[in-house]
């Protein structure tokens, strides 16, 4: 098992350990983008405006697991991998234990909080006595029902993939996403349950369901050929372990939770200049979101070769691991720009042919797709952070992209060009991010240099 394991890790070429471990994390992340429109679109079938609603109103609950995935999903996920390039088996064991059962406990708390708090949280997300029944229902099905598979399929991908295993995670992941898609219109439409929203919900907790059953069937028929252990008995929740995993989880929960609230402040500068203006920036990034989750599934994909490679010592198979990413990455990111550039009309076509919203499109998409190269290298920089431990400085750089530059930028902008300025605020952070990145990046590699291979055996967040 030993020598399956470690070969991708040490031995085989570059290009194709990069090329194993990205590519099937970057197709789970464009599934991801899929099944994410997958409920509005199908929900938006129906042309009933309290159903559509329901759906919308629902989704910052349903970011929030992004919270939990991350602390346990992404901090889980780094340890191991280190404790893998140590050959330190145990550690691993326990690592994966501790996530998956934290995991467990957190969806469930999430679940009870929900059905607690019902009422409040319902009239908090800005439901009315048309929307608060249909929310609830749709809730009911992703929260109170769903939140436990709902995150531990997030959480297990992320485990298995830790150990090189990337094809297996992205099956999981993409398995549940793809039968949401077939189970939507079932579900949603007329000609089938007729359930609306609640149906949205339903076919979303049954796919989580699915997910999940791959996984642990997985690990039942991969024991003994899998370090990814969930038995109660490794469930040893020491120091370091709880260290090693909030270290660099807690940095990757508090991202997301600024980018919600950026995403937030966005809107609410746009909603200011009327409804077609919240339309055309809706489709630019949700245009926008295709070549950024391809950058952010290629960071994460290579962050297993990182980790691992990182408490190795083999920083020269660390260093061209990232150099190899870099290149291929930005090549296609400047590919992209190119095209979002001067196809710009076309491509917001294919979602409207309101000529008003076209417009406002053509200008947001244009200025969304000059930020991709430099994105790209943040995103980069943050996987590289989080793979060795580092989650301070992911956590720094996720605090200067939000709080430090790009709300700043949002109000600035705004202010000296009125609407066509807020898309311009990603760009003028991303540049800032991407020299900030760079810099890091070689203060980390002449620091590597003269470093021992024990610089991070605890796992831990030191910057």
């Amino acid at each position: 098992m030993e020598d399956q394991k470690t070969y991708l890790f040490e031995q085989a070429p570059i290009s194709k350990a990069v090329f194993s471990m990205a590519i099937p994390t970057v197709l789970s992340s464009l599934v991801m983008v899929i099944y994410n429109l997958a409920d509005t679109y199908f929900v938006g079938i129906l042309n009933d405006s309290v159903q559509n609603a329901a759906v919308t109103l629902a989704a910052p609950v349903l970011l929030a697991f992004n919270a939990v995935n991350n602390l346990f999903g992404v901090g889980s996920s780094s340890m191991m991998s280190r404790a893998l390039g140590r050959r330190d088996y145990e550690t691993v064991k326990k690592v994966a234990a501790f996530g998956f059962y934290c995991s467990l406990f957190f969806s469930l708390l999430f679940s009870l909080l929900y059905l607690a708090a019902k009422h409040p949280l319902l009239l908090l997300l800005g439901t009315s006595s048309e929307t608060y029944e249909a929310t609830a229902q749709y809730l009911n099905w992703t929260v109170a029902c769903g939140a436990v598979p709902a995150i531990l399929n997030v959480v297990l991908a992320y485990m298995v993939r830790s150990e090189g295993s990337t094809l297996h995670a992205s099956i999981g992941t993409m398995s549940g996403c793809l039968l949401n898609i077939l189970l939507d219109p079932i579900f949603i439409l007329p000609w089938g349950l007729d359930m609306g929203a609640a149906g949205a919900g339903c076919a979303t907790f049954l796919s989580n369901c699915v997910a999940c059953l791959y996984f642990f069937v997985l690990l039942v028929v991969r024991r003994g050929r899998t370090y990814v252990c969930i038995h109660p008995r490794m469930f040893r929740p020491t120091k370091e372990i709880v260290f090693g995993v909030c270290g660099v989880g807690l940095p990757a929960s508090i991202q997301n939770l600024l980018n919600v609230t950026g995403m937030t402040v966005l809107n609410n500068f746009t909603s200011a200049f009327g409804s077609n203006a919240v339309a055309a920036m809706g489709i630019s990034h949700k245009v926008h979101m295709v070549p950024m989750q391809i950058s952010m599934g290629f960071s994460q994909g290579i962050m297993p070769l990182v980790s691992y490679s990182y408490a190795a010592g083999n920083y020269p198979r660390m260093k061209k691991t990232i150099s190899f990413s870099a290149q291929i990455t930005l090549s296609f990111m400047a590919a992209v720009t190119a095209v979002f550039y001067l196809f710009a009309p076309f491509v917001i076509r294919l979602f409207i042919q309101n000529e008003s919203i076209v417009d406002y499109g053509t200008s947001f998409l244009r200025a969304m797709s000059l930020a991709l190269p430099f994105l790209n290298m943040d995103f980069l920089a943050v996987g590289v952070f989080q793979a060795v431990g580092k989650g301070r400085n992911s956590l720094v750089f996720a605090i200067l992209r939000k709080i430090v530059l790009e709300i700043p930028a949002l109000y600035l902008l705004n202010y000296l060009f009125p609407l066509y300025g807020l898309a311009w605020a990603q760009v003028v952070a991303e540049v800032a991010l991407a020299v900030a990145a760079i810099l890091v990046l070689r203060k980390m590699y002449s620091q590597l240099s003269g470093a021992p291979a024990s610089a991070d055996e605890t796992g831990g967040s030191a910057a």
